[in-house]
């Protein structure tokens, strides 16, 4: 058994309502929550439950004197994840595993800018060679979205493990919307297979590679060895780079309130950056993205961009954000945590 807590559901509500997010520093997606908010609009306790027939029972308790404005759309455990498809007013969000972490998110207003680290991968094809590019941790769909509204010619490959999951965003993420080619032939392809297995057909396949993958809200245990990356480049064409998110830091946290103080070498405290960095040495970037839209280090091979250049490639919204990729220096001081 497993609970869909009402924070989780409170969380999404005060996106729905654009106020900020970040992502909990024990946590590897963002949870999204409303920091001025002391006490949560939306408070629905869900006791999901298997049947004979493998869905989820969903019930729903409302804590009194506070309005429901969320809800369960369809709940189901597949082989690989506890799915949960939750609606609000103005979005819908998927849920997965015991974690209970956002891992897709569609605006119902066609908004496709998310404000979270799913933006990000919109300034990857202004950096890497003509040619398709790789999503592995496809989820709902939420990158795909984007950067086919934004770079509608690209031709995307999107990589997900969990067939039932693949339906349920179909169903009701619009993610089939993706398969059918844009006015410029742009396109998700959808792969439901392991995106780690090796496999010659993929060799210099790619221009560029996203990486998405989580389990139990961690990133996945292949990804923290230096030979699966050394792999994975072999998929890319020449010039070709991977994106990575690569989750957050373990902070402790006073007053309700993450501990940081950040320098040059914060990257040092994610396992997957430091790992990145022993496979490609002198070749990883990374940014951590601000508290308000998620705190997560993304991570970029290939050696860090022209900074100026790459800001006028990429969308307006982006501009100034790309300028705060820095590469990755191991003589930097070590970070200071907790400070007062």
């Amino acid at each position: 058994m497993a609970a869909l807590s009402s924070m989780a559901i409170s969380c999404l509500h005060s996106h729905s309502c654009n106020k900020s997010c970040f992502l909990s520093p024990q946590v590897s997606k963002p949870l999204l929550i409303n920091p001025s908010q002391k006490k949560p609009r939306s408070s629905i306790s869900f006791c999901i439950k298997k049947s004979d027939h493998d869905e989820m029972q969903i019930q729903q308790e409302p804590v009194k004197e506070e309005e429901e404005d969320s809800w369960v759309v369809t709940a189901v455990r597949s082989r690989y994840n506890e799915i949960v498809i939750v609606d609000t007013v103005s979005s819908r969000y998927l849920l997965l595993d015991s974690t209970r972490n956002v891992h897709s998110v569609v605006d119902k207003g066609g908004q496709n800018w998310t404000g979270s680290y799913w933006d990000e991968s919109v300034s990857l094809p202004p950096i890497i060679p003509n040619g398709p590019i790789a999503i592995y941790g496809l989820g709902g769909g939420t990158s795909a979205r984007l950067i086919l509204e934004l770079w509608p010619s690209i031709q995307l490959e999107g990589w997900e493990i969990d067939e039932i999951l693949i339906q349920k965003a179909r169903d009701y993420l619009g993610l089939s919307e993706l398969e059918i080619p844009t006015s410029k032939g742009g396109r998700l392809c959808i792969h439901v297979d392991d995106a780690l297995l090796p496999s010659q057909d993929d060799s210099g396949k790619y221009a560029g590679i996203i990486v998405d993958l989580f389990t139990d809200g961690k990133v996945l245990e292949q990804l923290q060895q230096v030979s699966m990356w050394l792999e994975l480049a072999t998929r890319l064409m020449p010039n070709g780079r991977i994106m990575v998110n690569c989750a957050g830091i373990e902070t402790e946290v006073q007053n309700g309130k993450p501990q940081l103080l950040l320098d040059d070498s914060a990257w040092m405290l994610n396992s997957t950056i430091k790992i990145l960095s022993e496979a490609f040495p002198g070749q990883v970037s990374w940014k951590r993205t601000p508290d308000s839209k998620g705190l997560n280090f993304v991570a970029l091979t290939g050696g860090l961009p022209d900074l100026s250049d790459w800001s006028k490639k990429v969308p307006v919204r982006l501009s100034e954000t790309v300028k705060l990729w820095n590469l990755c220096n191991t003589l930097t001081k070590s970070v200071l945590l907790n400070a007062t």
